[in-house]
């Protein structure tokens, strides 16, 4: 093992095994009767990179969430890898690998900080206190969308949900596309509500694991700030 592999082993170490908890914020009920059709949704959406000064608001923020990966149909005696339910989001043989971050900037009604998306409860569990918005741009190389975003999802995947039934295939396909199916709901739904994302996947891992709260086994995929359109 050379040195550089050793250190990136060693960091790896410092990473916790379960996720912090602290205080918990109960999102909003999403909305399920939008005026924007999915044709106007899909026509209009684009990667928008500049955001207005106006900040969105937890209710808006709940919506994004829960067209990311929130539940959509429970039901008694499911089996315990679908956490819950059926999602917004399709999965490979309903595994459901991925877990969202909501790094809140400037959103009103939410104090800053990191905050675990609870999809099972529609909540949010904060991570880590205070405003992340120095840390991640850093760690996504300061791309110029976390200058004027209004808050972040961060998606993380701990592939062994996967892996454990689809092995390799699991890895090298199926989270990405899991990952690419609840990312594409993020930005119709973020033209829906006149807001607007781009998809960041250019970002030092170890660096965005930690301004997030990430546990050990879990390894980031994608960022995605949010802001309303000018």
């Amino acid at each position: 093992m050379d040195s550089a592999q050793a250190k990136l082993e060693s960091i790896e170490k410092t990473f916790p095994e379960t996720r912090a908890a602290g205080p918990v914020v109960e999102l909003p009920a999403p909305r399920l009767d939008g005026t924007v059709s999915v044709e106007a949704a899909l026509k209009n959406r684009r990667s928008i990179r500049s955001y207005s000064k106006e900040p969105l608001k937890i209710a808006e923020i709940s919506q994004l969430l829960w067209a990311a990966y929130g539940i959509t149909k429970t039901a008694e005696k499911l089996p315990p890898f679908l956490r819950g339910g059926f999602r917004t989001a399709p999965s490979a043989g309903g595994r459901f690998p991925l877990d969202l971050y909501l790094a809140a900037f400037d959103v009103t009604g939410l104090p800053p900080g990191v905050y675990w998306y609870d999809s099972e409860k529609h909540r949010l569990v904060r991570t880590v206190e205070g405003n992340r918005r120095k840390e991640l741009s850093e760690a996504a190389f300061n791309q110029s969308q976390f200058e004027t975003a209004s808050a972040a999802i961060v998606y993380s995947a701990v592939y062994e949900r996967t892996t454990v039934k689809y092995g390799r295939r699991g890895r090298d396909r199926y989270v990405c596309m899991d990952l690419g199916h609840s990312a594409e709901n993020v930005y119709l739904q973020a033209y829906a509500l006149n807001a607007g994302t781009c998809a960041i996947g250019a970002f030092t891992d170890l660096w965005l694991k930690k301004a997030v709260g990430m546990t050990r086994a879990e390894e980031p995929l994608y960022i995605m700030p949010l802001g309303k359109v000018e």
